[in-house]
């Protein structure tokens, strides 16, 4: 049984509503993770608004390093973040471990590279006289949300491309499959910043608060049409 919590500004944080996760090949209950409420997705927001001050003002090297440490723990916690995964999605073990674990590895290794070498023009004169340059630069807390089916390599996408970009995060993994997500932040606890990468868990409500939320400033969703327009509709307000 996986019974897991929010991760938020580096530590675990108790929610007393749970919500039962249960695994697909045996209809068992397999764990159970928060119901998360406004007032805590405020909180996983605040302390990444807080991370962002310093960590945006990281070099493309110090957030390459962040994620090769990351690529390795996975490696070294692979049968771990597995059982996790299994638990709540009832996939083949073999396969799983090679498409989606070890792969991920090599997904944040690769985004760790692409960190390093930004394309794009960088400086030239469009007007004589004056010389433009183009400065990239974070855009600020991304809130994130991901689906069931491919919990954990989805975790991983879209945490490695904010965070070698700068970005601080909040994450929110489907209800049904929580516990890689949130195994996936306890390892980033140990070479990220606190605050950098949160974790929240909970349902719908909890998905809606994330996404309206005024301090905010991306939306990153990979779910349903009816999911995808609901997120538009409660992002367009503050133009996220």
């Amino acid at each position: 049984m996986f019974h897991v919590e929010n991760l938020i500004d580096g530590a675990e944080s108790a929610v007393a509503e749970r919500i039962e996760f249960r695994n697909p090949a045996t209809g068992e209950v397999s764990g159970s993770a928060p119901a998360s409420s406004a007032e805590e997705v405020d909180r996983a927001v605040q302390a990444a608004r807080k991370a962002f001050v310093t960590w945006r003002r990281s070099t493309p090297q110090d957030r390459a390093n962040a994620l090769l440490k990351l690529a390795d723990l996975i490696e070294e916690h692979q049968d771990e973040i597995l059982d996790r995964e299994i638990a709540s999605t009832g996939k083949p073990r073999e396969s799983t471990r090679a498409i989606e674990v070890v792969r991920g590895a090599d997904q944040l290794r690769f985004l760790a590279g692409a960190a390093r070498v930004v394309t794009g023009t960088a400086q030239t004169e469009y007007i004589a006289g004056f010389t433009s340059s183009v400065r990239r630069e974070p855009v600020g807390v991304v809130a994130q949300i991901t689906p069931w089916n491919y919990p954990f390599m989805m975790g991983i996408w879209k945490i490695g491309a904010a965070i070698a970009t700068g970005n601080t995060l909040v994450i929110k993994p489907a209800e049904t499959t929580p516990p890689s997500t949130v195994l996936l932040g306890q390892l980033a606890q140990q070479v990220l910043p606190a605050g950098v990468l949160n974790v929240v868990c909970g349902g719908r409500d909890t998905g809606a608060a994330l996404t309206s939320h005024p301090d905010v400033d991306m939306v990153a969703i990979t779910g349903s049409t009816r999911a995808g327009r609901e997120v538009m509709a409660a992002a367009a307000p503050t133009v996220k």
